[in-house]
């Protein structure tokens, strides 16, 4: 019997989504643009990184010939290998949203089908009755922001009115998502989770579209230069709208790690454990550790945040070719901790191109990089659904296939 490694590089998008141009996204391209820059010298941060990207494990297993089949071109400034290890290939989004939960939902074999709901973009994004219901159900005396937002900008907005009242930060992005931020001294830790599950249910229980998630994001800090989110986020999120590949594997009798934030991903189903980490590197290393403890027939599902969150939608482009770069250079440790059997599928969610206007997700194809003993080297093509990657992982660990997707072993 094998195990399975599935780490997904949160919003490492490669381009040449078809449909794009329904997202507004047409010409949006996470690696190409950050490439493009990096080789321009419009990436170089003194004490951070500077020059062409370099990425020199990935592009070994394959991901310059996988923007090429995306996108068209390589990436600019990047050396291409003489030689690929392992299988690659692109794959194509077919859920109808550009959010985590479509993207890891369909990776795992449940394609969205169904349109998210969503808040307005402009005006007030809650209407007064379901303001009106969060506070009263949530015993808060009234909320901040109500907008659509960036979470660091809001919290340097309303953070010291939010520390003097008490009133919670509430924002929407263009994602279906309902974001709460607030202190985790002065408003409390706890209290926000609290909060975050009461509007979860206040959302489950409101008319109209599904809200995808609601996410508590906690802060520190005593004023706004200080002001910094931490670790404890956590995702209230509407369960999956099928069984995945995560239910399958353990109704198998195998287990499911979660790393990160996976098991919040799927409300908890399917999962077996549920390990947390705050920061790439903090999640490489319990990925590792994970690794040594994770057993025949068992799957270890990873979500990389940063490259999301500290560097996507902040739109910082020398930011996260260093996170792609400090990340390649810990691939090595994956491979030595491999066993005869084993199976590492390197991918990813969405796009969010830092190069791109607005701080939000973007529509593309994404890199599929599977690699251990035993993998012959070859191209997998452009694939039709993330689903295939989960009936790729089905089909390694023996149990039966599922209704999307097909597996590219």
């Amino acid at each position: 019997m094998a195990r399975v490694f599935l780490f997904v590089l949160d919003s490492f998008g490669i381009g040449g989504a078809p449909d794009a141009a329904l997202f507004d996204d047409l010409g949006a391209n996470t690696l190409g643009h950050i490439a493009e820059f990096c080789a321009a010298g419009a990436a170089d941060r003194p004490g951070l990184r500077e020059g062409p990207l370099y990425l020199p494990n990935m592009s070994a297993l394959g991901l310059l010939h996988a923007a090429r089949a995306a996108a068209g071109d390589f990436p600019a400034g990047m050396d291409v290998p003489q030689r690929v290890f392992g299988l690659y290939g692109a794959a194509t989004e077919v859920s109808h949203g550009k959010d985590t939960p479509s993207g890891h939902w369909e990776i795992a074999g449940a394609p969205v089908l169904f349109d998210w709901g969503y808040f307005p973009a402009e005006g007030d994004a809650f209407e007064p009755e379901l303001v009106e219901a969060i506070c009263a159900a949530g015993e808060v005396p009234g909320i901040l922001g109500n907008c659509h937002a960036s979470g660091t900008d809001i919290i340097a907005r309303h953070g010291i009115d939010h520390i003097r009242t008490g009133r919670p930060i509430c924002y929407t992005s263009r994602d279906s998502v309902f974001q709460i931020a607030a202190h985790e001294r002065h408003f409390g830790l706890d209290r926000l989770f609290d909060v975050c599950a009461t509007v979860r249910r206040l959302l489950d229980a409101r008319p109209g579209g599904r809200i995808g998630r609601v996410i508590a994001r906690p802060f520190i800090g005593e004023r706004p230069a200080s002001f910094e989110r931490t670790g404890n986020r956590r995702d209230y999120c509407v369960p999956p709208p099928e069984p995945t590949l995560l239910d399958r594997l353990t109704e198998a009798g195998r287990t499911v790690h979660a790393v990160g934030k996976i098991g919040d991903i799927f409300a908890g189903q399917g999962v077996g454990r549920s390990v947390k980490a705050n920061g790439n590197g903090a999640l490489f290393d319990a990925t590792l550790r994970v690794m040594d403890e994770a057993q025949d027939g068992d799957l270890v599902f990873t979500n990389f945040v940063d490259f999301d969150m500290l560097h996507g939608h902040r739109r910082d482009v020398a930011g996260y070719a260093a996170a792609l770069e400090a990340f390649d250079r810990r691939l090595p440790e994956v491979d030595r901790k491999l066993r005869p059997g084993d199976l590492v599928v390197l991918t990813a969610d969405h796009g969010c191109d830092p190069t791109w206007r607005g701080s939000d997700h973007t529509r593309e194809r994404v890199p599929v990089m599977s690699f251990g003993p035993g993998i012959r080297s070859r191209p997998i093509g452009t694939r039709g659904s993330f689903a295939d990657i989960g009936e790729s992982v089905a089909r390694h660990l023996g149990i039966p296939p599922g209704p999307h997707g097909r597996s590219f072993l």
